[in-house]
């Protein structure tokens, strides 16, 4: 297993880590087999969605942000209870076919690490299967 680093600049945003993941798949020589992502943070995840226009992620960041507002009385004292719900939602894991030793993601697709309580340093966990 191979732990990347994903640094996030804002309070909710979600960076495109798709090159970073085709390189590990690469690194592992893999033809055929599965990569597996895991995101080991409560208030953090991962998401497969378009990566063509960044509309799309700015869209789902905003809705997000609607969906769970930060302004209404929460029982978690930290104040961070939107960042659990939403990465509660999106969820910490994907799994990813690898095909001609690339990730068998559809055309428009990207990997996406989702921050819901940045910035911060954070850490994803990738395990290519062969």
């Amino acid at each position: 297993m191979r732990e990347l680093r994903v640094v996030t600049h804002n309070t909710s945003e979600l960076v495109d880590i798709t090159d970073r993941i085709d390189a590990e798949v690469e690194r592992a020589g893999a033809e055929h087999g599965v990569c597996i992502l895991f995101c080991p943070h409560t208030t953090a995840g991962v998401t497969i969605n378009e990566a063509a226009d960044p509309d799309v992620a700015a869209d789902i960041e905003d809705a997000l942000g609607q969906i769970i507002p930060t302004g209404v009385r929460w029982r978690h004292l930290e104040g961070n209870s939107p960042a659990h719900v939403q990465a509660s939602i999106v969820g910490a894991s994907a799994q990813i076919p690898i095909c001609n030793g690339r990730l068998a993601l559809g055309r428009w697709q990207g990997v996406f690490f989702c921050e819901f309580d940045g910035p911060r340093e954070r850490t994803m966990w990738v395990q290519v299967l062969t």
